[in-house]
C-alpha cells in the first residue's frame, strides 16, 4: 500500500510537469514568431530596402503572385505537410535570429 501512494504521488508529479513543458515550449515557439515579425518589419523600413518595397507594393503582378502563394497556406490547428514545412522554416529563422540576438 505505502508503495501504490509513492507510485500514485509519483504519477500525478508527473502528468503536472507534461502541461507546463508543452506550455513553456509553446510560449518559446510564439517568442521566435514574435520575434521574427518584429525584425522582419523592423528591417522592411530599413532606408536600404524601404525604396524597393515600395516598388513591390505597387506591382500589380507580384501582389497577384504572392496572393497565389499565400492562398496555399491556411492558419488551421491542423497544418497539411506545406504548411508545416513554412511553419518549421519561419520556427527556425526565428529561433536563429532570437539566439542571435539575445
Amino acid at each position: 500500500m505505502k508503495y501504490f501512494m509513492f507510485f500514485l504521488a509519483g504519477c500525478l508529479w508527473m502528468s503536472f510537469g507534461i502541461p507546463a513543458q508543452a506550455q513553456y515550449a509553446s510560449q518559446k515557439e510564439a517568442a521566435y514568431m514574435a520575434t521574427l515579425k518584429a525584425v522582419t518589419d523592423y528591417k522592411m523600413n530599413d532606408e536600404e530596402n524601404i525604396k524597393d518595397i515600395e516598388k513591390l507594393r505597387q506591382d500589380e503582378k507580384f501582389n497577384k503572385k504572392l496572393q497565389k502563394m499565400l492562398d496555399q497556406l491556411s492558419n488551421t490547428r491542423s497544418k497539411n505537410s506545406k504548411n508545416r514545412r513554412i511553419y518549421n522554416i519561419l520556427q527556425k529563422a526565428g529561433k536563429d535570429i532570437y539566439d542571435e540576438l539575445s
